[in-house]
């Protein structure tokens, strides 16, 4: 029922005669006759709550037919079972469905003289879409839609609430069993069982990043071995329900920071920290990521690492956060007219400041290879915030103790 008011509430914001059109992608192949593990379009999710491939939803305020691919034995018995035509109504609240093949025929006499609105992406499906809609002006629905699914709603932050508590568990398990010597790909083998035990996956491809690598921004390989005196930066969250979470952390291979190492974790640290407590509504969203730049310019100055705040960049070269929800990356705008938002009580945001410490001949070694990231999920409240992953360790004496 909650893609039902989902659905109503989207129709409530746009024109009286509006016609509204949303599709997931077919499936895509990897290579020969093998395709890569399906995932249904989040928009189209956030609206049906279907999670077949190939499938269309058209509705308006009077009317909901869903496209999906009908029943068939022998494709059932090599790929699994469908949904079929005749159970979608009932499943999904629909008035009608139809075959996807029949998308031709019946897709006309449903889109007369409404105003539609409808998203291509690049796929088979929607330029056939496109094509039996030629004739109409078609509206973007991305700016409202996304508008919503930036406020979550309850269901939607338990079931995030469930992603961040698998997440945590999985790193917890991470730093109590790393070793000097490991490769990278054991320690992600790691999240790979504790997801998989869970019913979760991966929400996005994670870094498990030793050494120098963890000062790729997006190091993804994890294929080094893990020497003793490095950190290991670890950037993975799992998803459930196709809503995901996000976390990093970064800790000694050793189990015991280096006096270099504590000086740089503890300014990401206070950054970080200081940041997540601005975040209350009516805050704009960039003030985080200005409180985390101060900290982080003084604390390099300070261990003479910067001369001035301007060079910051060769050392914190990205934002503090972005949405989360059903994309990693979730979507939603960052600016209104051109001016920085502000946070509203739903919204749920990663705060993940970091410093990376390349070979310099103009610095300590002590400080070389050195690339630390925090990053915590943070759901904005009535009041302030809560953090979704605050259970996770991340102080110095913490991540030392749970590592011993």
């Amino acid at each position: 029922m909650i893609h039902q008011k989902r659905r109503h509430a989207l129709l409530n914001e746009l024109d009286d005669n509006a016609i509204v059109l949303v599709s997931t992608n077919p499936e895509k192949n990897r290579s020969g006759d093998v395709n890569y593990p399906f995932r249904v379009h989040s928009d189209f999710y956030y609206l049906t709550g279907f999670q077949e491939p190939e499938a269309l939803a058209v509705f308006s305020k009077e009317n909901y037919t869903i496209f999906l691919r009908p029943k068939d034995k022998i494709r059932e018995i090599w790929d699994g079972k469908r949904l079929g035509i005749d159970d979608a109504p009932n499943t999904l609240k629909s008035n009608h469905a139809f075959s996807i093949d029949l998308l031709k025929e019946k897709l006309p006499q449903i889109i007369l003289n409404n105003q539609v609105y409808f998203d291509t992406k690049t796929c088979q499906l929607d330029n056939d879409i496109s094509r039996l809609l030629s004739n109409h002006q078609l509206k973007s629905l991305a700016p409202t839609l996304h508008e919503m699914r930036l406020i979550k709603d309850m269901l939607e932050i338990n079931i995030m609430q469930k992603a961040a508590n698998i997440s945590i568990k999985a790193h917890q398990l991470a730093m109590q069993t790393i070793q000097p010597n490991m490769f990278e790909f054991e320690v992600q083998s790691i999240f790979d069982g504790y997801f998989t035990k869970n019913n979760a996956q991966h929400a996005y491809t994670p870094i498990i990043a030793g050494g120098e690598n963890a000062c790729i921004l997006h190091y993804i390989e994890n294929n080094k071995k893990l020497n003793k005196n490095d950190l290991i930066l670890i950037d993975a969250g799992a998803e459930v329900d196709c809503y995901a979470s996000d976390i990093t952390r970064t800790f000694p291979v050793n189990g015991q920071f280096s006096r270099a190492q504590k000086q740089i974790y503890q300014i990401v640290l206070d950054a970080q920290i200081n940041a997540i407590n601005v975040i209350k509504p009516g805050v704009k969203i960039n003030e985080p990521h200005k409180v985390a730049t101060n900290i982080i310019k003084q604390g390099l100055i300070n261990l003479g690492i910067l001369k001035t705040g301007a060079d910051l960049s060769q050392f914190y070269m990205h934002g503090t956060g972005h949405w989360l929800g059903l994309d990693v990356h979730d979507v939603g705008q960052y600016k209104k007219d051109d001016h920085h938002r502000k946070f509203v009580a739903g919204m749920i945001t990663t705060v993940e400041p970091g410093i990376y410490i390349r070979k310099n001949d103009k610095i300590s070694p002590i400080y070389h290879n050195i690339g630390i990231r925090i990053e915590d999920d943070v759901l904005v409240t009535t009041s302030g915030n809560t953090v979704l992953t605050k259970s996770l360790a991340k102080e110095i004496n913490e991540i030392e103790s749970l590592m011993s």
